[in-house]
């Protein structure tokens, strides 16, 4: 018990003005095209495309657990790509809530005649507001020790809040390259992506606390090891002031030809935090997922291993006079 009152202390600690801490994050980072990199707004072969994906984490060690929600629309034009994004993050007894909503706005060129290489550049912005009910937390200020120790609300918290909303612009852009030729034995792909470009002001207590920089780094490639069987190793490096994460990660997929299906699976693991383990099929117009972190951390005493459960629906509108599938970054 009182290791968990003081995980959820730690937590509350996040939300401080002197605190930089990383924004929230996805496992299946590259099921969302929107959420990994502007530049892949619009880069699919369909007429359109609909993706939703929702995470639920540390319901092991919180009292309420992280979720995570986002929807989001893309269809190209052209060389052109236009999308749009809405992603929900709730975390903590106080209710901690930041909702954005984006537009997205792609432009691909082609390196060769062929079209196989290609570069695509992509612009993100919109607004986020973030949201908190003070009056749900507790403070060491509020500790009663008498009676084996208890908070008391009616105790006064110590703490001056400014504000418990507000809202404020979201900047971001990304860079792509990718090789999507049919029938190639390789297909890779290299992306940069950067967020909150205008270094929006963050506080509720009214000091000079800005957002940092968020930087995304991807690559991998596509290995076409046969006709019905394919690999994919990849790597995702996230940067954030002073903290960094790495995701390693290898995907597989297998064709059934009689069934005209694929079956998806893949092993990421996420450096000095998590193991995560997904499995998921792709039916004609449809792929879903269904994801696990199993915890490795130091907290994994506490949390027994338990991290968080993710799932991933995404719907193409194919177009009527494409039989065929662009090794696009996100298979």
């Amino acid at each position: 018990m009182k290791k968990k009152i003081l995980i959820s202390h730690c937590i509350l600690l996040l939300w401080s003005c002197s605190i930089k801490a990383q924004d929230f994050h996805l496992s299946m980072y590259d099921a969302g095209p929107l959420f990994l990199n502007p530049a892949l707004t619009g880069v699919v072969d369909a007429n359109f495309r609909v993706h939703a994906q929702y995470r639920n984490q540390w319901r092991s060690v919180a009292f309420k657990p992280y979720n995570t929600a986002l929807i989001s629309l893309d269809a190209p034009k052209g060389k052109w790509g236009y999308g749009g994004q809405i992603i929900n993050m709730r975390a903590g007894v106080g209710n901690y809530n930041v909702l954005q909503g984006l537009f997205s706005v792609s432009y691909a060129v082609p390196l060769d005649k062929n079209k196989n290489h290609n570069l695509s550049f992509g612009l993100q912005a919109g607004a986020m507001q973030k949201t908190i009910e003070a009056g749900l937390y507790t403070f060491n200020n509020q500790y009663n020790t008498s009676d084996g120790g208890y908070f008391d609300k009616n105790l006064a918290s110590g703490e001056t809040y400014n504000r418990q909303s507000y809202i404020r612009e979201q900047v971001n852009a990304g860079i792509l390259y990718f090789n999507g030729k049919q029938q190639a034995r390789l297909n890779p792909f290299l992306g940069y992506s950067v967020f909150n470009l205008t270094n929006p002001k963050e506080t509720f207590y009214g000091s000079d606390n800005k957002l940092p920089l968020r930087h995304y780094v991807h690559a991998g490639v596509r290995i076409n090891v046969t006709e019905l069987f394919y690999v994919l190793p990849k790597v995702l490096v996230m940067m954030q002031k002073n903290a960094t994460e790495q995701l390693y990660s290898i995907d597989m997929g297998y064709f059934f030809k009689e069934q005209e299906f694929y079956v998806l699976a893949g092993l990421n693991y996420r450096s000095k935090d998590a193991a995560v383990f997904y499995i998921g099929a792709r039916k004609n117009n449809y792929i879903a997922k269904i994801g696990y972190d199993a915890n490795t951390s130091s907290l994994k005493d506490v949390s027994k291993t338990r991290g968080a459960f993710e799932i991933s629906f995404t719907y193409t509108a194919k177009k009527s006079n494409k039989k065929d599938v662009r090794h696009c970054p996100r298979l």
